[in-house]
Formats: C-alpha cells, sequence, structure tokens
C-alpha cells in the first residue's frame, strides 16, 4: 500500500463472508470493507488515532494521531478527513495514545482539548483544540502534567489514555493505563482542572482495573453517555467498570467479555454511540496485513446492560498489525453522514478511515 494520500471510491463493501482464523464460529460471519481515505503516512510509527468533531461544521473535522517514537521525532500529527496533514507538534517523547474530550473549564471557558501520554517523560500533555480548528497548542500545567508518580521503571511510563466527561457536573477525568502494572489497580485516574494560571494539571482519584498479566494494557475506551469504561487486556479480554470514580459500584467489575474469539491481542477500541442508549463495542484484534475488528452490543443483552458475550460481526478492513482505533458516530458531512472509523496501519504509517455505512449494513 503506498504510503502517500489515497481516497478509494465510496461504497466498496465485498459482501462475500469469508471464514477467518479469529471468526471460526459458524454463528459469527465476517465481512471484509474497504476504506475511504488512507491518510499520508507520519514519519516513523503510526500508533492511535482520536476524531475531534467540529463544532459548526463537521466537515471541517480532525483526525489526530500519534507517531510512536522518542524525541524529537515523536509527535502529535493532525489531518483532516481527506488524510492530508494540517500540523506536526514534534518533540515529543514517545507518545502512545491520544484522546479527545470537549468542554473542560479552563480560564472559566470551555475547551475541547486533547490529551496524549509521553511515554518517555511520565507525563500526559493537554493541547487546546480551537474551536474553529486551527492549530493545537500546549496548555499541560507546567509543560507536563505528572502521572503515575511513586513508581519506577516500566510502571512508571504511561501508555493508553482515555477522557471522561461526568455528565452530572462536567468534570473531565483522564483514565491512564501504563506500561506493565499489579494485578489489582493497573489504571490509574486523574481529574483535569484548571491551574489558576491558564493550564490543565493533574490530580490522582483512584487506582482500579484488573490485570491478567503476560503483556499489558493499552487501549481505553469511555462511554460518557452510560458511564462506562472498557479497557482491553492483550490476552484475557475486554474489562468494564463504572467510569465515575465516586459511583456506588465503582470498585466492582462489571463485565469481563471477548475472552476466546481473538487470535491475536486485545489492542484498540472504541464505541459507535446513539442517542437512546444502543450503539457497538468494537476491540481490534490484531493481525499482521489484516487485522480484524469484532463487534458488541453497547447496550448488552439478553443477561441484561453488562451481557456483551455476544460477537455480532468480525470486520476485517485490510489494515496492517491494528493497535489503536477510534469512532464517531456524529454526521460529518456528506463522505461520512454516519460517522467514521479510524484506525491504525502499521507497515504504511498511516491510518485508514472507513464510512460507518459500510460496517453497519453488515451488523445484524
Amino acid at each position: 500500500m503506498s504510503h502517500t494520500l489515497r481516497t478509494l471510491p465510496e461504497g466498496c463493501v465485498l459482501l462475500v463472508l469469508l471464514a477467518c482464523s479469529a471468526c471460526s464460529r459458524p454463528s459469527h460471519p465476517s465481512v471484509d470493507i474497504r476504506a475511504a481515505v488512507s491518510t499520508a503516512a507520519v514519519t516513523d510509527d503510526a500508533d492511535d488515532p482520536a476524531v475531534w468533531v467540529h463544532p459548526s461544521d463537521p466537515a471541517r473535522s480532525l483526525i489526530i494521531g500519534t507517531n510512536k517514537v522518542a524525541a524529537p521525532a515523536g509527535a502529535l500529527v493532525v489531518f483532516d478527513l481527506d488524510g492530508k496533514i494540517r500540523q506536526t507538534i514534534a518533540g515529543l517523547d514517545r507518545p502512545n495514545n491520544v484522546d479527545v474530550e470537549y468542554g473542560l473549564a479552563v480560564g472559566g471557558q470551555p475547551t475541547d482539548v486533547a490529551v496524549t501520554t509521553e511515554r518517555l517523560k511520565h507525563r500526559l500533555l493537554i493541547f487546546r483544540i480551537p474551536r474553529d480548528g486551527g492549530p493545537l497548542t500546549d496548555i499541560s500545567s507546567g509543560g507536563g502534567a505528572p502521572v503515575l508518580a511513586g513508581e519506577t521503571g516500566e510502571r512508571a511510563e504511561p501508555m493508553g489514555v482515555a477522557l471522561y466527561r461526568r455528565p452530572r457536573d462536567g468534570v473531565v477525568f483522564a483514565i491512564v493505563s501504563p506500561k506493565t502494572g499489579p494485578p489489582q489497580g493497573y489504571l490509574a485516574q486523574y481529574r483535569l482542572e484548571d491551574d489558576g494560571a491558564g493550564g490543565v494539571k493533574t490530580t490522582l482519584v483512584r487506582r482500579f482495573g484488573a490485570f491478567a498479566g503476560g503483556k499489558e494494557i493499552e487501549a481505553i475506551a469511555v462511554d460518557d453517555a452510560l458511564g462506562y469504561v472498557y479497557y482491553a487486556d492483550e490476552r484475557n479480554g475486554i474489562h468494564k467498570w463504572h467510569a465515575d470514580p465516586d459511583h456506588p459500584d465503582a470498585g466492582r467489575e462489571l463485565a469481563h467479555f471477548g475472552r476466546t474469539e481473538f487470535a491475536g491481542d486485545h489492542e484498540g477500541i472504541a464505541i459507535y454511540t446513539r442517542a437512546d442508549g444502543t450503539g457497538y463495542i468494537l476491540c481490534t484484534d490484531q493481525i499482521g496485513g489484516n487485522s480484524h475488528y469484532h463487534v458488541y452490543r453497547r447496550e448488552g443483552g439478553p443477561g441484561g446492560p453488562h451481557d456483551h458475550a455476544q460477537m455480532l460481526k468480525c470486520v476485517r478492513g485490510g489494515a496492517d498489525g491494528t493497535d489503536g482505533i477510534e469512532i464517531t458516530s456524529a454526521s460529518l458531512g456528506p463522505r461520512f453522514p454516519k460517522g467514521l472509523l479510524v484506525v491504525m496501519n502499521s507497515g504504511p504509517k498511516n491510518f485508514l478511515i472507513y464510512r460507518w455505512e459500510d460496517i453497519a449494513n453488515q451488523i445484524p
């Protein structure tokens, strides 16, 4: 696949159902889809994407990805929906994952932010996203918000990050996963707040989350509206907890699913949301040459809202060794009227963008 920008014809869904090693059960058919857009390549190692939705002109929305290497080449790379690079923020020391949230109170103003883990500096970097979609600027308190204080070695190195905006009060939290951690309390959750000088600081509010050992936990996704956080234990399935640290059941795991259908590592997680509480959870099955994305019901199943045992579909999109993924259900103009899925494409060092319709049309 070319490393240069390439736009493919829309509606290119192959309707042939194929057997695949990760979807071998007859009740779990697979479907191949093709990307609508292939972004320009980053210089070294694409890893994780996030999507920012433009408030007045959704077709001008942005995709923010990481170039996951040490400084000075480490960077956030900002793309438009045509896959062209609009901004490169270089000099980051191995930025791993990135997420976007809306309406963080900074200087008395609601502020959209992109937050990335800077693994080799043991901190978060917080960037303001202007409402007009202009260049991102660093508003991290002191030039970087420390995380995982008191840890050493790989336990002090932040990798995954997901942001949660609590509906009842608008408080924004960052949930961070280190390179390695203990069997219990693997994830660290921080409150993001104004430092009084125009920056954003972090305050630890809890450690939570079980880990089976073996590899690591990197992928995290939060469902703001329903208040749940999902994370992928790379060799032991998908875990679900309450995202609100003050919830009465915040210390109890709600679900553990996706443990048997995967051939590769459990990697990126993303959520397609609908206003009525329905939608889909997608999780990457990381396979070289043609990664798979397993689809589960957001609203649960016959056993209740935390019954996600049934995999609805296995989608394959031709991306190599996918790590991070992201979804938005927002209408992003005529090319992506029902939203999109964006995935990391390892070999070509870029990201592939799929029309949500090409996925939804195949989900029962």
